[in-house]
């Protein structure tokens, strides 16, 4: 059997061989969002046309990937043109991880207040405030270790986020070391789902407020087991106490749907289970905005407007009108213009235990 760091080597070189060099970034730099002790970079993406009180999407890459060619491949920064909402791409660095792996298993990067979990709070607490972002409409979404960094997210800070996009991710809390890692990746060791849900009760004891899951996973996915989406949806089902049967199921082409909903009809948890596909994030290059590229697979499924509708993003607010397609408004390092709204943002981070 291989090993972790001898498959996450083939998938580098894969991901160099057949995208070698990297598409024109739309998304700007982002820094200055608080001491950072997960020591994350940023990318930002503000469109020109830009909602007001506008919704936040937090989007975290996968392995061997960057937030320019995720962003390039799913369209979200295209799709903010559209819809005026902020997109916010937190980045892993060489320094942290070799393969640009968002650190999903390490105990002190997934501790709600330590480490990545805490540095991506922070970052979105800065757009948050800097931007007018509507508090009830911040969301989450990634691939892969990225997926399983947007579950670290909602599970650490279930309350300010609406909503959370996995996407060939992995349940939170069952990884302590890289071997474990590679276990769990293999479906080799998951828990029972009694174990599953008290992980999650256990990383935000305060908390009792959950916000919708969406969870995305190929069938014929051989790095990320398949199996993880179905404990994926153990961890989310016990913790909000639905059963183990879906209350709806739906078949559009290759996307199977599972939806569980509350008494009231409203979807908490939602699986698309899309037959055939491999590792990657689903993508329809029938829309200009979207392209193929490795672990982007194209399967005439957007799981960007798919996810975006089932937020409420797209049929929320009118299609805003762009004179013409904008590369986008990119938003100026923070660091480099010092100013009463940056002491504000501090202040309100310092006051939400959120900076030192």
């Amino acid at each position: 059997m291989r090993s972790l760091s001898d498959t996450l080597d083939r998938l580098t070189r894969l991901n160099h061989r057949i995208n070698p060099t990297s598409p024109a970034s739309r998304l700007a730099q982002f820094a200055a969002f608080g001491s950072n002790p997960g020591a994350l970079s940023a990318k930002l993406y503000i469109p020109t046309a830009l909602a007001e009180q506008p919704a936040l999407v937090v989007v975290l890459h996968g392995c061997t990937q960057t937030p320019a060619g995720y962003d390039d491949s799913s369209g979200w920064s295209k799709l903010a043109d559209e819809f005026g909402f902020v997109v916010l791409y937190p980045e892993q660095t060489r320094s942290n991880n070799v393969h640009l792996c968002f650190n999903w298993f390490v105990p002190d990067d997934i501790r709600r207040d330590h480490g990545e979990a805490l540095s991506i709070r922070q970052m979105i607490e800065t757009v948050v405030m800097k931007h007018g972002i509507d508090r009830k409409r911040v969301f989450v979404t990634g691939l892969s270790a990225g997926g399983a960094m947007a579950n670290v997210m909602l599970a650490t800070y279930p309350e300010i986020f609406a909503g959370g996009a996995i996407i060939a991710g992995l349940p939170y809390g069952t990884a302590s070391t890289i071997p474990e890692a590679f276990d769990r990746m293999r479906a080799h060791g998951l828990p029972p789902s009694s174990v599953l849900s008290g992980l999650l009760a256990s990383a935000a004891p305060a908390v009792r407020s959950w916000p919708s899951i969406s969870i995305w996973h190929g069938t014929a996915d051989q790095t990320v087991s398949p199996a993880n989406a179905i404990a994926l949806i153990d961890q989310w089902r016990g913790i909000q106490k639905l059963p183990p049967e879906p209350t709806a199921t739906e078949k559009s082409g290759r996307d199977t749907i599972r939806v569980w909903r509350d008494d009231n009809g409203q979807v908490l948890i939602s699986y698309h289970a899309i037959s055939g596909m491999g590792h990657g994030t689903p993508v329809d290059t029938a829309h200009a905005r979207e392209k193929a590229a490795p672990f982007m697979i194209n399967v005439g499924i957007s799981s960007t407007s798919q996810i975006a509708y089932e937020w409420g993003l797209t049929p929320s607010f009118d299609r805003l009108r762009v004179d013409s397609a904008p590369v986008g408004k990119l938003v100026p390092d923070i660091k480099c213009h010092p100013s009463g709204i940056q002491e504000a943002i501090e202040t309100a981070l310092r006051s939400a235990g959120l900076l030192k």
